[in-house]
């Protein structure tokens, strides 16, 4: 594939920030153009041959503006490759076993069932305890009972966009 793919995002605090930009650099490693942009500064998809787009999760949902992005763009994303992944849960262990099995928000399942995305990926978070508010930290403490830390495997991210763009190679 010849054209140019976005990586696309919603991040609170940065850290599913990081993950796309390690997602567009080994597509730039690959030899393929990338655009690594905000979900909320994307204007339009026209130009674009692939998207892949993600979120961080907080108590089980998307960012608002990823949400309202898929939802908006449903029609086009569903003429497109399309990649998902969601970056959140913290602990040991693979990132589903984690959250039993849910790769998305039972919310975007069936926009996400007409789109057809080719994977749906999910990565371990970083919640930072100093950069979340005083709820966030009780919420985390109390009510999800998750870890503080960075659990973010870098291997596996690095591994998926490497078949992100071998599939996108192989267009």
């Amino acid at each position: 594939m010849n054209g140019k793919s976005l990586v696309t995002y919603a991040s609170k605090y940065g850290a599913t920030r990081e993950i796309a930009e390690k997602i567009g650099s080994v597509l730039h490693q690959a030899g393929l153009q990338a655009d690594i942009t905000p979900v909320k500064e994307v204007r339009e998809l026209s130009g674009y041959q692939a998207v892949i787009l993600g979120s961080s999760v907080y108590v089980g949902k998307w960012q608002k503006e990823a949400v309202e992005f898929i939802q908006k763009t449903e029609s086009t994303l569903a003429q497109l490759p399309v990649w998902l992944f969601s970056s959140g849960p913290t602990g040991d262990g693979d990132p589903a076993e984690l959250l039993e099995g849910w790769r998305l928000p039972e919310e975007l399942h069936p926009v996400v069932e007409r789109i057809r995305p080719r994977d749906i990926a999910v990565f371990g978070g970083y919640i930072n305890q100093d950069k979340v508010n005083l709820i966030e930290k009780m919420a985390v403490k109390n009510i999800v009972k998750k870890p503080f830390g960075d659990f973010r495997d870098w291997d596996r991210i690095i591994s998926w966009a490497a078949t992100v763009a071998e599939a996108l190679k192989d267009k």
